[in-house]
């Protein structure tokens, strides 16, 4: 495939919808409508593990688009670069902090990934946090949500993970399918 053109349908202050238009080897046309963010910053996701408990952070966050709440990981965007890593690593951690009131130490962070490259054009990556439960600061948390923000932490043991993904599906719940990876994986 090869993009010829591409024309932007709609930009607002976080998402732009484009209309691209390629050749194929085949040398047919091809319309592809995608979504890019705006301002092109990096989406994070963060698996943060409580120690000693191993109990995994999770957030139960209401989600406009579905307008409904989905279990996921503590997540947000980052607007410096990639190759800044003390910029990046300050930013991830103080969104730990908001959603879910816990401070952490980054141990380790996923390449560049892409989320849902059929639809939309963002750069992701994972973060693991450790969280050291018996600090003062984590014994008693506090959210510091944005008025757009309803967001509720929540620790499950990994082992129970999977169970308690399919237990807030069945109360209607939306799981977010990072969760369900993550469960699979500690299965």
């Amino acid at each position: 495939m090869k993009k010829i053109s591409e024309k932007i349908l709609y930009q607002g202050k976080w998402l732009c919808l484009k209309n691209n238009l390629f050749v194929n080897s085949r040398n047919q046309k091809v319309n592809w409508e995608s979504v890019e963010r705006s301002n092109k910053s990096l989406a994070f996701g963060i698996i943060a593990k409580l120690k000693p408990s191993g109990r995994y952070i999770l957030i139960k966050q209401f989600r406009q688009a579905i307008n409904n709440y989905v279990i996921g990981l503590p997540a947000g965007t980052c607007d410096c670069p990639v190759t800044n890593r003390n910029a990046l690593n300050r930013c991830i951690l103080k969104e730990l902090k908001e959603e879910t009131g816990y401070s952490g130490k980054i141990k380790s962070r996923s390449p560049l990934l892409k989320l849902n490259p059929a639809v939309m054009d963002d750069d992701f990556f994972l973060v693991w946090v450790e969280i050291d439960e018996t600090k003062p600061e984590n014994k008693s948390v506090r959210q510091c949500l944005e008025p757009a923000e309803e967001i509720e932490a929540i620790p499950v043991e990994g082992k129970k993970l999977k169970r308690f993904l399919l237990g807030q599906g069945k109360k209607g719940v939306a799981v977010s399918s990072g969760m369900w990876f993550l469960a699979c994986s500690l299965d």
